[in-house]
């Protein structure tokens, strides 16, 4: 992992003061950063698992990153961060700023007379904006990317490339939104007629995206039927979720690949769900919940808890529960033996009862 052309050598004392670390016993230059197996006399590498001290120890890195209380005997100077994942991540962005990009329009792009473009915005090629849309200062809207009519983006956002904005939808500031999302689209609102034919329900709301959310690729959020799907500030999304209409997530929440959440759902502030988890709908998930993959949730889930399985139960009575799942062939061969002899025994026990 090599530096960015534009981001200078550091000494390791520049980054200590640069992250409000307490300054190393010795300063070496930093040029990059790197795993502990790749990096170089050069770069800067960071441990937060003791799982991988001992490669540390053996490590070629000209320093490291360590949790506070870290003690191994390794022979580089070493940085000590209270949160050495958030720190290192504080210095891939000294190291690898994110591009900047002029303001401007593309010649290609399609923009009504009727829409605003801040100041420094940056519209790619063939993006397409319908009217009465706002695209915020700072804002770059990448090729192709599409917002239908009276769609409102925040500033400093960044929409890639085949996103779709659809009518109404509002973002906030600092937003990003990834390649092949879908924000917007209709909920899935049908109703069985007389006949039995499925009637659409018109969904006539929209959706509401906060401030420094990000939506990984292909994720998915429907507006509501009425009112507005809301999504709260700082929430991270991952790839190909399914957020359906009506569903209210609070702040700093984390939704991992492939959660589905049906319609209506409530999901509440600092919450954790896993990769594959899904809800009923109308069930409300309270705040700092976390959820073990493959969660299925069905009824509410009190703040705080930590639940797992389907349908969701405590993490330890899941855990319990998937103990006695790994043992049930065993069970059915001693239940089958057990059988067994009491067919044999059965005969002998005729004959001594005559």
């Amino acid at each position: 992992m090599s530096t960015s052309p534009d981001a200078p050598a550091r000494s390791l004392r520049d980054l200590a003061e640069a992250l409000g670390l307490e300054l190393p016993t010795a300063d070496v230059e930093i040029t990059g950063l790197n795993t502990i197996d790749e990096a170089g006399p050069g770069d800067l590498t960071f441990l937060a698992n003791d799982r991988y001290a001992v490669k540390l120890k053996e490590s070629r890195a000209g320093a490291a990153l360590v949790y506070m209380d870290f003690d191994g005997d390794v022979p580089m100077p070493l940085l000590r961060s209270t949160h050495p994942r958030v720190a290192f991540a504080e210095l891939l962005d000294l190291f690898h700023p994110r591009p900047s990009y002029e303001g401007g329009v593309h010649p290609t792009a399609i923009i009504p007379e009727s829409c605003t473009v801040g100041e420094g915005a940056s519209i790619g090629a063939y993006a397409v904006l319908g009217e009465n849309v706002h695209v915020g200062a700072g804002t770059r809207l990448h090729p192709h990317a599409v917002l239908y009519d009276n769609v409102r983006v925040g500033e400093h956002c960044e929409i890639h490339s085949h996103v779709s904005l659809r009518e109404g939808v509002i973002v906030g500031d600092r937003a990003i939104i990834q390649n092949g999302t879908m924000i917007g689209a209709d909920g899935f609102g049908f109703e069985p007629d007389a006949k039995g034919h499925l009637r659409k329900v018109p969904q006539i709301g929209t959706v509401i995206i906060g401030d420094d959310v990000e939506l990984q690729a292909l994720a998915a959020v429907d507006r509501s039927a009425m009112g507005a799907t809301l999504i709260g500030d700082g929430t991270k999304i991952d790839n190909f979720a399914q957020i359906a209409h009506g569903c209210v997530i609070g702040k700093h929440t984390v939704i991992c690949g492939q959660v589905g959440l049906a319609g209506s759902t409530t999901v509440g502030n600092h919450v954790m769900l896993g990769g594959q988890t899904g809800s009923a709908g109308h069930v409300v998930i309270g705040d700092g919940v976390q959820a073990a993959a493959k969660s299925g949730i069905m009824v509410d889930v009190p703040p705080g808890a930590k639940v797992g399985g389907v349908p969701a139960m405590p993490v330890k009575d899941a855990l319990r529960s998937l103990l006695y799942v790994q043992q049930l062939p065993d069970v059915v061969r001693r239940l089958k033996s057990l059988e067994r002899w009491r067919k044999e025994s059965e005969p002998e026990d005729e004959a001594e009862a005559s």
